[in-house]
């Protein structure tokens, strides 16, 4: 009868190990989705309290951004008058990312063009070009990975560029 016992007591063990590894897995698992929802909270309160709020602040208010960037068009057809006011303008803590020809040469006058929304950055790089104010508009596409696009026209001569060399 003593063997019986043993029996009886080994496999009530083995069940009470088996109960035993399986509510410690769910515990991991609960301890692990537990840290995945407390991530994904603290994602969403940083989105909502993050930069992102400040930028929509300064477009708001018409302020330029800290970073410009923009691409400069040759439309006067003047060869590398894209790159002396690429080198300006990075010299005046504008980024330009891209140069290159507008679809035509036939541009009297520079104009400087705000493609996301913040004329701010347009009014702010026509100061640095000395161009009048009202030849920065605003053309938004979001088409655009730039804040504004710079159209040098037949007017490049009488701009900051030309006139400090």
């Amino acid at each position: 009868m003593a063997k019986k016992k043993s029996k009886k007591s080994n496999n009530y063990t083995n069940a009470d190990l088996k109960s035993t590894t399986i509510n410690f897995s769910l515990n991991i698992l609960i301890f692990l989705l537990l840290g995945v929802i407390l991530y994904l909270s603290y994602s969403v309160f940083i989105k909502l309290t993050g930069n992102e709020n400040i930028e929509l602040i300064d477009k708001e208010r018409g302020m330029p951004s800290e970073i410009i960037q923009a691409e400069v068009l040759n439309g006067c057809g003047v060869n590398g008058i894209a790159d002396r006011f690429t080198d300006f303008l990075r010299a005046n803590y504008v980024d330009v990312v891209k140069t290159g020809n507008y679809m035509q040469f036939d541009m009297d006058e520079t104009i400087v063009v705000d493609r996301m929304g913040n004329k701010a950055n347009a009014l702010k790089v026509a100061e640095v070009l000395g161009v009048k104010e009202s030849k920065a508009i605003q053309q938004l596409n979001n088409d655009y990975f730039v804040d504004v696009t710079i159209i040098i026209g037949r007017d490049y001569h009488k701009l900051k560029p030309i006139k400090q060399e």
